[in-house]
């Protein structure tokens, strides 16, 4: 998955998605905690569970899982598509589960896995990443599948160029000097993330001046941004995820003091850290994602599909909330972040 990616808002670096085919769920299934008649094994296929963003969405969905009575057996990839794979084949063919999580590190390795398991009648709930090929839906792409809690990696490149457009304006640069903070380059995600981002700063004063990594890392994310301003001196903005964003503010007051209060800063998450930092004035904007929310209304949806055989189908985590999930100085204290960053 692209450039990558921990307790976000009740919300998800990841989200502001938005489509015509989305539902806002109930709070809570259909189906009552003393009246499960069936047994609940359920698979959680984590992208990484050492990663602070999937550190809420998966205690939500363990806390879910626990007062409807269902066993939750986590699978960590930690970050390898390879590793979840194999590990998701390993589950189909155990026999153990009758309802399984999908967390996609890479879009479309899943899909066929995905499409056996539900032949032979496992429940199946995708959550945070997509799964499938299309990265501007969030409207289910493998037939069967049981609900789809997402974001819509499209909408947030889109909302992080606009953002970074506004931040240019604000200043009345032109050319805006831009530093780009891929999580990770390769990925799916950051693809589409970035292919999105380009589309909305056309015909703008924005240009990219150059490019970094984070891969969802504050630490990481500091020296990107410390080889960036020593390639790029005049820089005038930092945007990325909200872990690369911890990374750029850090070198702002430690080893780049002379940018502090010049260098602007657009990342999205809605993390802890960066909901702070857009009320302190340090971030321009966020754009949220909602992880502990994403975990809570996976489960929700597969208790339902295993209890009832309901399909939710596209599912919003950031369904309601302010602007669009758009957080700024203005509306910062309407958000309630889900994640510390």
């Amino acid at each position: 998955m692209a450039a990558l990616a921990a307790t976000t808002l009740a919300l998800a670096a990841c989200s502001s998605s938005s489509s015509s085919s989305s539902t806002t769920p109930s709070t809570s299934p259909s189906a009552s905690p003393s009246a499960s008649p069936k047994p609940m094994h359920i698979a959680y296929m984590s992208f990484a569970v050492d990663n602070t963003y999937d550190a809420p969405m998966l205690a939500a969905a363990q806390a879910v899982a626990d007062t409807y009575g269902a066993t939750l057996k986590v699978f960590d990839a930690d970050n390898s598509p390879q590793t979840q794979y194999d590990e998701l084949q390993t589950v189909i063919n155990s026999g153990q589960y009758n309802g399984i999580i999908t967390q996609p590190i890479e879009s479309t390795s899943l899909v066929s896995l995905v499409e056996e398991a539900i032949a032979k009648g496992i429940k199946v709930v995708n959550m945070d990443q997509i799964l499938g090929p299309a990265l501007d839906t969030d409207a289910p792409q493998v037939t069967g599948l049981s609900a789809n809690v997402t974001f819509v990696p499209t909408t947030i490149g889109t909302q992080l160029g606009q953002q970074v457009v506004a931040a240019c304006a604000s200043k009345s640069l032109n050319p805006c000097k831009v530093g780009y903070l891929y999580d990770i380059k390769d990925s799916s995600l950051d693809t589409a993330i970035y292919g999105a981002f380009t589309a909305a700063i056309k015909g703008s004063p924005v240009k990219v001046v150059t490019y970094g990594q984070s891969y969802f890392t504050p630490a990481i994310g500091l020296t990107a941004v410390e080889t960036m301003l020593a390639a790029q001196p005049t820089l005038n903005l930092i945007v990325g995820s909200d872990q690369g964003i911890e990374g750029a503010m850090t070198a702002l007051t430690t080893t780049d003091k002379s940018y502090s209060g010049k260098l602007l800063l657009v990342g999205y998450g809605a993390s802890a850290a960066a909901v702070a930092g857009v009320e302190a004035g340090t971030i321009f904007s966020d754009v949220a994602q909602a992880p502990a929310s994403e975990g809570r209304l996976a489960v929700q949806a597969l208790v339902e599909a295993l209890q009832t055989g309901k399909v939710s189908g596209a599912i919003n985590p950031v369904a309601g909330l302010p602007d669009g999930g758009i957080v700024t100085k203005a509306d910062a204290s309407q958000f309630t972040p889900e994640w510390p960053g």
